[in-house]
């Protein structure tokens, strides 16, 4: 299969090396032709690197990689070549203007993709490089989660039909790491940190069952499994930039969490759903 990796980022390219060595020939789309260089990981010979949105275009499917920020922006000029591919939208994420999910997102700008899923798990993108047995929900229809588990054969996947659940739980993960990383260092003791995280977590949960997510869901890889690994560790971006924020510091590259945390509290007053714990940590972050 020929597959389309659009963002060559840390994660764009972790899934494009894990992809050709499932077999698949790839073509890792960059806006500006570069790639994340993992140590130890030699990039395989079926990758192609390209600027050229066209090329995308020829591919069988589409993974979806590109920052939240930027998700509408770069949706916008891969659906001038867009032919019917299935899409697997790789990016956690919501859109901080609007609260809207990357799912909503394609819906409003892509409204021909029928066939398309969500993946997302605890997933550190360099063990993923390395080859570190890791899974990962993948929720859509039928043909989604099919075509997702031939590329990512080296996954192991947790098949779902709650895109919104899956897609609510990578958005929290973002946002509640982030507050762990800044209450590691803010917060008076371990008490406070295990407060606010469980309470944070609370109003996550709160937020996308109102918005038609499954509690089941919060207990997946996507859930519980992903919440783990990224906001109990540093390696984790989300949680090493809110340890920066509390440190006075500028947070190093691309830190979701934050564009995540507006985004849940934008969806949070649409549903009248009450956040305060999201609210009070975005103030005490300055992030508003």
């Amino acid at each position: 299969m020929k597959v389309g990796v659009i963002g060559a980022g840390a994660w764009g390219t972790a899934l494009a090396v894990i992809s050709a060595r499932g077999g698949s020939d790839v073509v890792l789309w960059s806006y500006d032709g570069s790639f994340k260089e993992f140590d130890g990981v030699e990039m395989p010979e079926t990758i192609q690197i390209t600027n050229d949105m066209k090329e995308i275009g020829e591919c069988e499917a589409w993974l979806i990689v590109t920052p939240a920020a930027y998700f509408r922006e770069t949706l916008r000029k891969a659906k001038l070549v867009y032919n019917d591919q299935p899409i697997i939208i790789c990016t956690k994420g919501a859109e901080s203007s609007t609260g809207d999910f990357m799912s909503e997102i394609m819906a409003s700008e892509l409204p021909d993709a029928k066939d398309f899923g969500v993946l997302s798990g605890p997933q550190f993108a360099a063990e993923v490089a390395r080859g570190v047995p890791t899974g990962s929900t993948l929720a859509g229809n039928e043909k989604a989660i099919e075509t997702g588990r031939a590329i990512l054969n080296k996954l192991l996947i947790n098949p779902s039909d709650d895109v919104i659940g899956a897609e609510i739980c990578g958005v929290g993960k973002n946002a509640v790491a982030l507050i762990c990383g800044y209450n590691s260092i803010a917060a008076a003791g371990e008490n406070e940190r295990a407060m606010l995280f469980t309470r944070a977590w609370n109003e996550v949960m709160g937020i996308g069952l109102k918005s038609g997510a499954k509690m089941a869901t919060f207990l997946d890889l996507c859930g519980i499994g992903d919440l783990f690994l990224s906001a109990t560790s540093a390696t984790s971006r989300n949680f090493a930039g809110g340890m920066a924020i509390a440190r006075g510091e500028e947070p190093a590259g691309t830190v979701e969490g934050i564009f995540a945390l507006a985004g849940l509290i934008h969806r949070a007053k649409e549903t009248n759903v009450p956040t305060p714990v999201l609210i009070e940590m975005q103030k005490k972050m300055k992030l508003i």
